[in-house]
């Protein structure tokens, strides 16, 4: 047996402790024998390995812009232990060969658990449904399926993707936005679109689309996630949801709604867009700083249940042209968790233990995952992030472990590091350095 002492590591930024690690689980005690392994942990806050419910790994066929190696490579040094992958690849992942594919190509790279997201229509059309129930049998054993990119636009092909998750106890991710309200829109809609001539987004393109599926989820008794969420409306509707449809009488058993938002939205707004330069373009738009704030605080009060990257890779091609041009999306992975503190903890709305909630263990229960987001105790799996909340790092995007470098934190000095990952034991990240 193998043992791994972490001395003086500060679970949740609390009190410092030992922790034993032997044969990919936490024990409390060394047993009176000498560990194999005594990692320094004086003064970094331990947390349960980061669960990422949003990430674009390109791979297959955007290899150009990531991999399932590099984007793993980028999970892991920022803190992550499972990812899920997004179906929007060349082929689109609407079948069990090509999900099985992202699965195995996971387990081979080894440094986060890849857990592939199906597509809910066959190639993200919105008009036939996918095999859901053969992905769902694969060895992937798919529980999550989504468009993203892309809305389930019609009412009717969502209530029977809605049905059809319901039987496999899955869940339906919703990229929530009426094209028809946004054909040619470039930016939020509102006085700085308007200043500089960008066609509007409205938020309401967002919000009737949570409304509606909330209501055809509660009807389904389904579970529905809302991806990216980013209006201080759309929040306040996921919490009219789980009040009134909770409780009424049409509401079919195993009727839920879960809500993420990404790093992005909770600091930066439509104002990002004055320079025109199209790193700052993301889908949906950046809203304005009241929207930031509001998003902040239903984080904070659980409204919105937990944070995911919605890490968006680019080849420079992509990026590299006129706004109106450029593809949408942001890298995400290695700065989500510094967003999360300079953004909830330093303004006092969360502690590392509230950070904890919803960069781990909220993921981890809305995707089913039953060795994710554990406590830090024994008997449980040792699959941890250990940070230094005082080491600060300035953000170049050549520099990520990303292929792509479309952060739009350039030269953004971010205020902690993640300085170990471990998955089950065996170290994925050790000295801000990737274990190959």
């Amino acid at each position: 047996m193998t043992t791994t002492l972490i001395r003086g590591a500060r679970p949740y930024g609390e009190d410092p402790v030992d922790l034993v690690v032997r044969d990919g689980v936490l024990v409390g005690s060394t047993g009176g024998h000498d560990p194999d392994e005594t990692v320094d942990a004086g003064g970094l806050i331990a947390l349960p390995g980061l669960v990422d419910l949003h990430t674009h790994l390109r791979e297959p066929g955007g290899e150009e812009a990531e991999t399932v190696a590099t984007g793993s490579a980028a999970a892991a040094l920022g803190g992550y232990t499972a990812v899920f992958a997004m179906p929007n690849t060349d082929p689109v992942a609407d079948s069990p060969v090509i999900v099985e594919h992202v699965w195995r190509r996971g387990r081979e790279v080894g440094l986060v658990d890849v857990h592939p997201v199906g597509a809910v229509t066959v190639g993200l059309a919105g008009e036939r449904l996918a095999e859901m129930g053969m992905m769902a049998s694969s060895p992937a054993r798919v529980r999550m399926f989504s468009d993203d990119g892309r809305c389930v636009n019609d009412p009717l092909v969502m209530r029977r993707a809605l049905e059809y998750a319901r039987s496999l106890d899955a869940i339906v991710a919703q990229h929530a936005e009426d094209h028809r309200l946004t054909t040619g829109a470039q930016a939020h809609e509102g006085p700085v679109a308007a200043r500089l001539g960008l066609a509007g987004w409205p938020a309401a393109a967002e919000e009737s689309i949570v409304a509606r599926d909330a209501l055809l989820a509660a009807a389904a008794g389904a579970r529905l996630h809302v991806c990216h969420l980013s209006t201080a409306r759309a929040a306040e509707i996921v919490a009219w949801a789980r009040a009134s449809l909770t409780d009424a009488d049409t509401t079919r058993a195993g009727f839920g709604v879960s809500a993420e938002v990404t790093p992005h939205h909770l600091l930066l707004t439509d104002t990002a867009a004055e320079g025109y330069d199209p790193v700052h373009k993301v889908n949906p738009p950046l809203r304005p700083r009241a929207d930031t704030v509001a998003l902040r605080h239903a984080l904070a009060e659980g409204v919105i249940d937990c944070v995911a990257t919605d890490h968006a890779p680019h080849a420079v091609e992509a990026k590299d042209c006129e706004w109106s041009a450029a593809r949408p999306g942001m890298l995400g992975l290695q700065t989500a968790l510094p967003v999360v503190v300079s953004t909830m903890v330093a303004t006092g709305l969360l502690d590392w233990r509230g950070v904890a909630r919803v960069c781990s263990e909220a993921p981890a229960r809305i995707a089913g995952l039953s060795d994710q987001g554990r406590p830090l105790t024994a008997g449980e799996p040792a699959t941890l992030t250990l940070v230094d909340p005082d080491a600060a790092w300035t953000v170049r995007g050549a520099e990520l472990a990303s292929l792509a470098a479309n952060t739009p934190y350039e030269g953004m000095e971010m205020p902690v590091s993640v300085v170990h990952t471990m998955l089950r034991g065996r170290w994925t990240v050790n000295d801000g350095k990737v274990n190959s």
